[in-house]
């Protein structure tokens, strides 16, 4: 006899009170941040790049430099 995918040990849907984990807490709540600075730091603004001036959300912007710094954090902990 084989156990249930949807058991105890597996719960699958948001409704059930052990879907819920710190970890999915966490995340979600990161998750409802980011909305919430999307939706804040929507206006647009100029940004010069080098030589050219473009305008874009600001949120895009900051998203941009984040994931580059992500990016070149990623490198330097793979190459010790």
């Amino acid at each position: 006899m084989t156990a249930s995918p949807r058991g105890p040990k597996n719960p699958r849907s948001p409704r059930d009170p052990a879907f819920w984990t710190p970890a999915r807490i966490g995340i979600a709540a990161v998750a409802a941040l980011t909305l919430v600075f999307i939706f804040e730091n929507s206006r647009r603004t100029r940004i010069r790049l080098l030589v050219p001036e473009v305008t874009m959300p600001l949120w895009l912007a900051l998203l941009g430099t984040g994931l580059i710094g992500v990016l070149c954090g990623m490198y330097f902990v793979r190459r010790r």
